[in-house]
């Protein structure tokens, strides 16, 4: 067994992690009759898609030593109704200044991102748009 959830009343739930005992609660969004104070079901979806592609990034970074610490993604989730359901995700990489690579590089790891778990489990329906902004190269003169 993964996890555990449990209801807590007011649309809230309590996710526990077995292995390490983390948590996480969620809470049903404003636009859904609820409260909006954590991330509803579907912006873990959402933020599992950012969260699989970085941390697969990352395994390829590391053996070619490119270090990817302080990457960031801003993650867009976007709602269709009838019925209710995630129609399209977007994913929005940003990196860092300081991080160096060459273009091989960029591309291995762009390409890793594409092959995370996650990616492979979301429906074919759901539209999926990601853009990697990479800092452009020093010059050297």
């Amino acid at each position: 067994m993964t996890s555990t959830v449990v209801y807590e009343g007011n649309l809230r739930t309590v996710c526990l992690h077995l292995k390490s005992g983390s948590q996480i609660e969620t809470d049903a969004p404003t636009d859904n009759q609820g409260k909006g104070e954590r991330f509803s079901p579907t912006d873990l979806v959402a933020t599992a898609l950012g969260s699989c592609m970085l941390t697969i990034m990352g395994q390829k970074a590391r053996d070619m030593e490119v270090n990817l610490t302080d990457t960031r993604i801003e993650v867009e989730k976007i709602m269709a109704a009838d019925p209710r359901r995630i129609a399209g995700i977007n994913l929005t990489f940003h990196f860092p200044d300081t991080l160096h690579a060459d273009e091989k590089q960029k591309i291995i790891l762009e390409r890793a991102a594409h092959t995370c778990p996650v990616i492979y489990s979301i429906h074919p329906d759901i539209k999926v748009n990601v853009t990697f902004n990479w800092k452009p190269a020093a010059v050297s003169i």
